[in-house]
């Protein structure tokens, strides 16, 4: 468990990881779906300066990620 006042990195896989998590857990997507949205994210660059500079990585960063991913990647409704 962290300190408090301390920061944990994560790397970034588990990274990707936590934002389809927090995908799944915020908006009641099923894995698939979100695994699925975290990979147009990053094939979109969304990511592209959390693998340069892991300090990004953090549980704090990827709860304010996941809601700029929700709304830039989510499916439009056909």
């Amino acid at each position: 468990m962290a300190k408090a006042g301390k920061v944990s990195h994560l790397s970034y896989e588990q990274y990707l990881d936590e934002i389809a998590t927090l995908l799944t857990e915020i908006y009641t997507m099923e894995d698939e779906a979100a695994i699925q949205m975290v990979m147009r994210a990053q094939a979109d660059d969304f990511f592209t300066l959390h693998d340069d500079d892991p300090t990004l990585c953090t549980l704090e960063r990827a709860e304010q990620d996941v809601r700029q991913v929700f709304k830039q990647y989510k499916l439009k409704k056909r």
